[in-house]
């Protein structure tokens, strides 16, 4: 069997329990009533206009409508990043750290499932843009969080590092458990989601396949492929991340250098 297309009564449906949840926030107080609807809203809104998006990329079948496509998405990778850190780094480091580590990361693991995966052409739209996305998406989250973690921190914990600086530490050394702290932050999300997968919960990927018709133990496999490739995205990216966090936040006379934070 194939999925049937979703109308409009089973969109609103499974919309219920979104407002279910708004108006409960709205009962207690909690404020996030309107924080539910509007990112309900603003989700609908991006995913039926990319819908539209992508039919005329797929049809259009052109390397540079590609190319366009993964820019705009790694620049607005790049500015959710900057837009989720409590202290954010000075300069056109504070945008270009999180945004460089996120898109070099997502390239390499992006060709190496292209290797794999050979499509024909090697850009083919309906391979290259949804496995550059998840993949996006994955060592957004790591970079993010690892990086929002690093800063903060770097700031609350400023006395104990500048004191193991002072007597003598490098700033490898100073930074170290910071740094290690920073990336189990980041690399959470994704160790979670492998260690459910298949006992607590059926991921997207092979959910979706499955209702389009795939046989259970072939989704299984794409699944696996996907987890590992976003695995290693992830901790790449919270890696390079972090490492390149603390060359900024010190200098090369293993001096605290809170001065490239921007205020906070």
């Amino acid at each position: 069997m194939t999925a049937a297309a979703l109308g409009p009564g089973a969109l609103g449906a499974a919309s219920v329990l979104l407002l279910a949840s708004a108006g409960l926030s709205l009962a207690l107080g909690l404020g996030l009533a309107r924080t539910l609807l509007v990112a309900g809203v603003r989700m609908v809104v991006q995913l039926l206009l990319v819908g539209l998006l992508l039919k005329t990329v797929f049809a259009l079948h052109s390397p540079w409508l590609v190319g366009a496509v993964l820019l705009a998405m790694f620049t607005s990778a790049g500015y959710e990043i900057l837009s989720r850190q409590e202290r954010r780094l000075a300069g056109l480091w504070r945008f270009g750290l999180g945004a460089g580590t996120t898109g070099v990361a997502t390239l390499l693991a992006t060709a190496l499932g292209l290797a794999a995966l050979r499509p024909q052409p090697w850009f083919e739209p309906q391979v290259l843009i949804p496995l550059a996305g998840i993949v996006l998406g994955s060592v957004m989250n790591g970079v993010s969080v690892g990086l929002n973690a690093f800063t903060v921190g770097l700031v609350r914990e400023r006395a104990a590092i500048e004191a193991q600086l002072a007597l003598g530490a490098t700033r490898q050394a100073a930074l170290a458990p910071l740094q290690r702290s920073a990336l189990r932050s980041g690399l959470i999300p994704i160790v979670n989601q492998m260690s459910a997968a298949g006992v607590i919960t059926l991921p997207g990927m092979m959910t979706g396949q499955i209702l389009a018709g795939m046989a259970p133990y072939a989704a299984a496999q794409y699944q696996i492929f996907i987890l590992l490739l976003l695995a290693g995205a992830a901790a790449l990216g919270a890696l390079a991340t972090t490492a390149l966090a603390v060359r900024r936040a010190t200098d090369e006379r293993h001096r605290l250098r809170l001065d490239r934070l921007a205020p906070g």
